[in-house]
């Protein structure tokens, strides 16, 4: 039987995958989590084919969760489902735990062919992601400030543009303060920003808040 975990934090969103999903695999045990550490849980007492997961969740970020997963799991198909632009967030998480990646408003169709891919062991892969792999190839100079940042550093800086304090974020990551003001001194020197409100500032820009 195909086991398939869901991990959001809206309730309608998860109602609404796992319907899209039942419909094309009917004999399909498909279970839900709120949330990251929930997902962590679920995912190292029982067995999953496939994990669908969103990447902002509250608390702990999904990406972190995932990459924990990895750790354990480096072989388990890990689609990403996320309201975040491909362009901002999908080459990142391609390059670390994501075996394909599509924006919310993906039409369903997309989603079962997404899942039937990475259930292959297979990489998912749209147009549009394909069209800017190539471009980072051929123009690795043309990389934007924060795709230079680790993807702790990535979480690091989205917190810090959101306004959240140094300990906020310590806390919500389970890192010590010193180690979270470690890495927003990298954020700056990699982003040759000055402040937060640089940060925050540069993120709406960008669409990354």
């Amino acid at each position: 039987m195909l086991r398939i975990l869901i991990a959001d934090d809206h309730t309608v969103v998860r109602k609404g995958l796992k319907q899209i999903l039942l419909e094309e695999f009917s004999n399909a045990l498909i279970a839900e989590v709120p949330d990251a550490e929930e997902l962590i849980r679920k995912v190292m007492a029982e067995k999953w084919d496939v994990v669908v997961s969103d990447l902002s969740m509250p608390g702990r970020s999904g990406l972190d969760a995932l990459q924990q997963i990895k750790l354990s799991f480096p072989d388990m198909p890990v689609l990403i489902l996320s309201i975040h632009p491909e362009e901002q967030y999908a080459l990142l998480a391609l390059k670390s735990v994501a075996s394909g990646y599509l924006s919310k408003d993906t039409a369903p169709d997309e989603l079962v062919k997404a899942v039937k891919k990475v259930l292959l062991g297979k990489k998912y892969i749209s147009q549009s992601i394909a069209e800017k792999l190539a471009d980072s190839i051929s123009s690795p100079s043309s990389k934007q400030p924060h795709e230079n940042l680790s993807d702790r550093e990535f979480d690091v800086m989205k917190l810090l543009a959101n306004g959240k304090s140094v300990s906020d974020i310590a806390e919500m990551l389970s890192l010590s303060v010193t180690t979270v003001s470690t890495y927003r001194a990298r954020v700056m020197t990699k982003m040759n920003l000055r402040s937060n409100s640089d940060l925050t500032k540069y993120a709406i820009e960008k669409n990354l808040i």
